[in-house]
């Protein structure tokens, strides 16, 4: 069977346009990628064509990466600020039930929407990410004190240039994945420029978040996940950090847990083929 090739997708969404890719028949049964933080559609390129053969995968370029837009100077990129345009592609999609997927930041983004719509979200699957580490409310003040620095010193940053797309591959500092594997992805988050290419990313993701949410709310966002769940732990990533999954072993209702080989970006690696027989299973 041949694979799914990509379709170029784009939305009009509060005044923001939004890139991504599909594959599959639109008629197929849904799934919506969220992707990590720093990444874009094509993180999906690899493990999509092969959830495909029974699914219509759409990811979406997250404001800030890839193709999208960059929010407006005076908004921002917490978590839950891509939520309202989410549910713009999925009506635009026409999808009222739907799979929902993400890796990483893509992962905790999920589990957020998933909590306040659990009726629409028929399964969450989460690769390599669950929620953030919460901040205790008396943090707040600190952590707001961070998010203003860090929004005035980001706003005044510019994207550096490359001679060429081999320099920026060459200049991803964690190497996850392997440049052979993360062409793609890369390529995806440059444009042509003065002196070379530049990096399309919206420098502000970087900073800080205003507000982070407190035990007491992530407890309530792990109760309120009434779907089957899945979470999948890279051993060489999020599986070295029980910790971070303990919350979410106790609390979601209805969860199965697995280690899978390879490092944070398993799905874009050698064993992608098995990841997806674990998720379509899992669908089924």
């Amino acid at each position: 069977m041949s694979e799914a090739a990509a379709v170029a997708r784009s939305w009009q969404v509060n005044g923001l346009s939004l890139a991504g890719l599909s594959w599959g028949e639109p008629s197929a049964p849904g799934i919506l990628a969220l992707h990590g933080w720093l990444d874009n559609a094509a993180s999906f390129g690899i493990i999509a064509p092969l959830l495909a053969r029974r699914h219509h995968v759409v990811a979406v370029d997250l404001t800030g990466h890839g193709l999208s837009a960059h929010r407006s100077q005076d908004a921002g990129y917490q978590i839950w600020d891509d939520l309202p345009e989410l549910l713009g592609v999925l009506d635009d999609l026409g999808w009222q039930q739907f799979a929902l997927m993400g890796h990483s930041r893509g992962a905790i983004m999920a589990t957020v929407l998933a909590s306040a719509i659990p009726d629409r979200v028929e399964r969450l699957v989460l690769l390599d990410g669950v929620v953030p580490a919460p901040v205790g409310e008396e943090q707040f003040p600190r952590q707001l004190r961070k998010f203003l620095d860090d929004k005035r010193y980001w706003a005044q940053k510019r994207n550096r240039i490359y001679p060429d797309v081999e320099a920026a591959l060459a200049s991803r500092a964690d190497n996850s994945p392997p440049p052979e594997l993360a062409r793609a992805l890369v390529e995806r988050n440059l444009r042509p420029c003065e002196g070379g290419y530049t990096w399309t990313t919206d420098l502000r993701l970087r900073g800080a978040s205003a507000v982070k949410l407190s035990p007491g709310q992530i407890q309530a966002v792990l109760e309120a996940l009434a779907m089957p769940t899945l979470l999948l732990l890279a051993q060489d990533g999020f599986a070295k950090h029980p910790e971070l999954a303990a919350q979410a072993r106790q609390s979601i209702p209805h969860l199965e847990v697995h280690e899978v080989a390879g490092g944070h970006h398993f799905h874009m690696e050698s064993g992608a083929a098995i990841v997806a027989r674990q998720i379509i299973q899992f669908l089924q």
